[in-house]
């Protein structure tokens, strides 16, 4: 039987450690570590040279270390026992207990983000930049999507830029009956200086303090659990910007919010977070814009 017939016999029978261990015991008596003739060298010297293939957990360790801080319930604030934590313990135990429960949120939020169709790149300030025939198709396919889940929507809230006014308006005819809200605060924007940096854009460092402030605030205002006084649960739209979601996104889910440039998202893609009463998040979708034709994607 040749070497190599031996060698992938052996690995496949052993396995792990203790195929490379023979492995390295067949090259070594071969003279693959490239010793001349009479020299000696240890077995386990030369283990050393292969050990760098091998996985670093052991038998008893098959899960990576976390590298970050632990999830943080009261992200957002509203954790109903932070609330109590303060208080002087005048009252017995279960008195507190049932005060937490009582003031504990019911319902589970869903929010939409959906990203504004393609817009007139060369168009003169904000009114000019206005959607392409393009972007009206987009719309409209977003806003069947929308309507084809079959959800229950209590809200639209959408950017006040015309762009994304103008999604809003399209996607609403889908969803008869839904309020229409227009917000300053979801206005694209930079919404903190990303790492790894680009060379293609490049913000004044003002527009990361002012921006970045607006944009935090209209996550603050949006991007939370529900209310106790909610009682069911909620599927809300927010039509906005790419820079505006992705950064919800970061922040939702407690990863670094600088990251955020390394994800992209099609014109009237859906993202979709759910946010429980507990205070956990969950992202159901990323950029979703596979229900539109090949031919109807942009990300400009």
């Amino acid at each position: 039987m040749s070497y190599r017939k031996t060698l992938k016999l052996i690995c496949g029978v052993a396995g792990g450690s203790t195929a490379v261990m023979l492995a390295a015991a067949v090259a070594e008596s071969r003279g693959c570590f490239g010793e001349q003739r009479g020299e000696k060298t240890s077995l386990w010297s030369r283990f050393g040279v292969l050990q760098a293939a091998q996985p670093t957990w052991s038998t008893t360790n098959h899960t990576p270390v976390p590298s970050g801080p632990a999830w943080e319930f009261n992200w957002d604030k509203r954790d109903p026992s932070a609330f109590t934590n303060g208080k002087k313990k005048e009252k017995a135990t279960e008195d507190l207990t049932s005060e937490q429960d009582n003031g504990k949120p019911k319902a589970t939020r869903n929010i939409l983000l959906i990203r504004h169709s393609q817009y007139n790149l060369s168009g003169n300030g904000d009114r000019e930049r206005i959607l392409t025939p393009l972007g009206r198709e987009q719309a409209e396919l977003t806003g069947q999507r929308l309507a084809a889940l079959g959800l229950k929507y209590d809200t639209l809230v959408h950017s006040s830029m015309s762009r994304a006014t103008e999604t809003a308006n399209i996607i609403s005819k889908h969803l008869q009956g839904v309020e229409l809200v227009s917000c300053d605060l979801l206005r694209e924007g930079a919404p903190i200086e990303p790492v790894p940096p680009v060379t293609h854009w490049k913000p004044d460092a003002v527009q990361y303090h002012e921006d970045g402030a607006r944009i935090e605030a209209a996550f603050r205002r949006y991007i939370h659990r529900a209310d106790t006084k909610q009682k069911e649960d909620s599927y809300e739209i927010i039509v906005c910007h790419a820079n505006v979601i992705r950064y919800f996104v970061c922040r939702a889910l407690q990863f670094p919010p600088e990251g955020w440039l390394r994800m992209g998202l099609n014109n009237g893609s859906i993202t979709w977070l759910t946010i429980r009463p507990s205070g956990r998040v969950a992202l159901r979708t990323l950029g979703d814009s596979g229900f539109m034709p090949v031919d109807k994607l942009t990300r400009t």
